[in-house]
């Protein structure tokens, strides 16, 4: 049995692609093995409030002496954290909103990244090394290496830093672009692509889940 924490930020509750895709994944992950569990987190739904203080971004051992965090914030890094810790597998929806990743999205990673406790900092502890992340990022356009918006997706790098560099996670990316070729005439010509990418999409998340999640806990 293998446990998983997974997080959607897609404002879009009806026809999120990042969504639908991460629904593949959570019902192969489920199937792969009966005893498999699953923490959801909805951050669209459920925000969480941003990080009100600076001091939050280190441990309490190196704040300063007149360090005073609000008690409940506190508690939900804590909290926040464990969920973190208590996961085999990390899977998180993506999409990309204004070339980044949504401020829901920002939020949690600000609670959890924090130097000394779940990346290195005055410790050189990565807790969560060798866990695996699973990105799924959903772009309504198109940013192919030689087009004019390549290197404008500034969210799944940035994931791929802190979940992969800080963290120490093996990171897979899945990606489905052109999302808004549908309704935008101005991609109506690459609609096709649109609805290969995401078809492919859903096969590497249902892949991806039936492997990670036939493995044995990764404790």
């Amino acid at each position: 049995m293998a446990h998983l924490l997974h997080l959607d930020s897609s404002a879009d509750l009806e026809t999120s692609r990042s969504r639908a895709i991460g629904g593949t994944f959570v019902a192969s992950w489920l199937a792969a093995d009966p005893e498999n569990t699953v923490t959801y987190r909805d951050l669209h739904r459920d925000p969480l409030p941003h990080l009100p203080d600076a001091s939050l971004h280190w441990p309490a051992r190196v704040r300063s002496d007149d360090a005073n965090p609000p008690v409940a914030a506190e508690a939900l890094q804590t909290r926040l954290i464990e969920e973190l810790f208590a996961a085999d597998v990390l899977l998180v929806g993506a999409p990309l909103y204004n070339y980044s990743m949504p401020s829901t999205l920002k939020a949690w990673i600000d609670y959890i990244h924090v130097p000394g406790t779940t990346a290195p900092g005055d410790l050189a502890t990565q807790p969560m090394a060798g866990r695996p992340a699973v990105i799924i990022t959903s772009r309504g356009g198109v940013y192919d290496a030689g087009t004019p918006t390549e290197g404008w997706d500034h969210a799944a790098p940035a994931l791929q830093l802190i979940l992969g560099t800080a963290l120490g996670m093996p990171v897979t990316v899945i990606t489905t672009s052109l999302t808004l070729a549908e309704v935008l005439p101005a991609l109506a010509d690459q609609a096709e692509r649109s609805r290969e990418e995401l078809a492919l999409a859903h096969e590497e998340a249902a892949a991806s889940a039936l492997h990670l999640g036939g493995m044995t806990r990764l404790e």
